[in-house]
């Protein structure tokens, strides 16, 4: 047994590669798209040390490309889920007592192989059953995702060479030992990072995991596993389920082993199963841990100072990358009358140069919305804009589902800042704009706070600093990540700890040290080397 003290690399973020024309990585991204296009997938459940089948096939298709079958995932039931519970539990002694450096070692080679034999394959597959195009999937399902598994190896490492003072005569010490039970991570199909670590930092912490992705992304979640069983993950320290929500949820809430959840979703989503959690809280051994980021209705403020053009790069940017499918996308924004034309006109001669379509043609800036029910809840926002009085549409407003879930990024601009499409979070490519008064910037602050109940990400720019100050003391609760100059999105692993609170989640950073606190129950142990032989103390006397 080693007793040695053990550093691991300095985390350093993955570089972005371009894909640029002629690039390596370009043709070989292609070349795993294509291979993978062809040949669909059987996608089994991971249970234990089983790769689980069953008889309801469910087939997944690419969203850009409905004809487009990717395969089937293996639907699960009621049993399944008691099955990766009771498998979870069997794999927790041991993995638990694993020696932290090996199972760092683990992740910090998930990460190595991630980003090279895996790098194609992740990016490929994010590509087609997510319809991102490479630069959105490289940014995310590999560079995230290896900043993830490698920076929080550098935060656990942290998290336990924090010990107490001792005293003479006494030593002082502090364990960090998992949580009692098992986690269940519950993941989103935006980030294919996130899916990854919502359920990599707990496990990392020595805790066994549950994990159930969004439907529409068990296509890249297989090869997430497949990555884990690469790198030497025990059987059954992670867990992979699919099936009927309700169900499972069920199974996972009502059993006393449950001791925390790991959430990316929607807000009405998350507020259900805190219920659920805290109406079934006398069935738990432990007060299980809830971790959770959901919705966002994110903001850029342009003061009258700022830049009109670096305004409309950032708005282009913000809102429609990914479709608005990020939970930080810029989804409202606030300009002020001075310079309101000159940057409606920037982003709409950007917009006029955006394409649409498949991400197998890397000229697209945009590419499809996730699937039909998303579909149709952004075009009905778009449809309320086109009916209404108070808005106007200046640029797309159109969409089509004949052969996949294509919207045309849209710009719309209101005289009401209290707007539907201001309020509601609608998750695509839809940005509404409101123009203020310059002299009401202050007043336009408050109503930026007030206008929402989620509390994400914002944006203020201005080449005025005591505007930026204005802006950071009024805006204090209204984003968790807040940005001077830039868009609201982007947020990098070990630069920007994300999260937010309101009716965003619980603000706990993914990506930070703060998240790893969650996953741990420490222990204080005091040891006396020399213990009293008499009760009485000297003030008896």
């Amino acid at each position: 047994m080693s007793n040695a003290y053990f550093e691991p690399p300095i985390a350093t973020n993955e570089p972005v590669l371009s894909y640029a024309p002629g690039t390596v990585e370009r043709s070989e991204l292609q070349a795993a798209y294509e291979a993978m296009k062809i040949t669909p997938m059987d996608v089994p459940m991971y249970i234990g040390d089983q790769h689980v089948t069953t008889s309801d096939k469910v087939a997944m298709y690419a969203p850009h490309d409905l004809s487009l079958k990717l395969g089937t995932f293996n639907n699960g039931t009621q049993e399944h889920a008691r099955q990766a519970i009771d498998a979870a539990l069997e794999a927790k002694e041991s993995w638990a007592a694993m020696p932290w450096q090996e199972r760092a070692s683990i992740f910090l080679r998930a990460a190595d192989l991630l980003t090279g034999p895996f790098r194609a394959r992740m990016n490929a597959a994010t590509m087609l059953c997510q319809s991102k195009n490479a630069f959105q999937a490289e940014i995310d399902a590999v560079c995230e995702m290896a900043d993830f598994f490698r920076f929080n190896v550098q935060y656990m490492t942290e998290v336990y060479a924090q010990q107490p003072e001792s005293a003479p005569g006494i030593w002082n010490r502090l364990e960090y030992r998992p949580l009692e039970g098992f986690v269940f991570a519950l993941t989103p199909f935006n980030f294919t990072s996130i899916a990854a670590n919502l359920c990599a930092a707990p496990a990392m912490l020595g805790n066994v995991v549950v994990w159930k992705p969004a439907d529409s992304q068990i296509y890249s979640a297989n090869i997430i596993m497949e990555l884990f069983e690469a790198a030497g993950l025990p059987k059954g320290v992670i867990n992979l389920i699919y099936g009927d929500g309700p169900a499972i949820g069920d199974v996972v809430f009502n059993h006393p082993e449950f001791t925390g959840l790991h959430f990316t979703g929607s807000t009405g989503v998350f507020k259900h199963l805190w219920k659920t959690i805290g109406q079934n809280i006398d069935t738990y051994r432990s007060y299980p841990r809830v971790v959770g980021e959901t919705g966002g209705k994110d903001f850029v403020v342009a003061h009258p100072s700022a830049d009109a053009k670096v305004v409309a790069t950032g708005l282009v940017r913000g809102a429609y990358e990914y479709q608005g499918q990020k939970c930080s996308a810029a989804s409202r924004a606030y300009i002020p009358k001075s310079k309101a034309a000159a940057i409606l006109e920037y982003v709409k001669e950007d917009l006029k140069t955006i394409t649409v379509g498949s991400p197998d043609d890397f000229s697209h800036f945009v590419n499809a919305v996730i699937d039909e029910k998303a579909f149709d809840k952004i075009s009905s926002y778009i449809d309320y804009a086109h009916q209404s009085k108070d808005a106007n549409i200046e640029a797309g407003g159109t969409y089509d589902k004949s052969k996949g879930y294509f919207i045309q990024p849209t710009l719309i601009v209101t005289e009401d800042p209290k707007f539907k499409t201001m309020v509601e979070e609608i998750f695509g490519p839809v940005l509404t704009v409101y123009v203020y008064e310059d002299e009401d910037f202050e007043a336009t602050l408050h109503l930026v706070d007030e206008t929402s109940p989620y509390a994400l990400t914002g944006a203020i720019f201005s080449q005025d600093k005591d505007a930026v100050a204005l802006a950071h003391k009024i805006l204090k609760n209204a984003a968790g990540n807040f940005y001077v100059n830039d868009k609201p999105t982007g947020a990098v692993v070990g630069q920007q700890p994300f999260g937010g609170a309101r009716a965003s989640g619980t603000n706990d950073k993914a990506g930070s040290i703060l998240n790893l606190f969650r996953w741990i129950s420490p222990r204080t142990i005091k040891e006396n080397f020399v213990p009293p032989t008499d009760y009485r103390y000297p003030f008896l006397g």
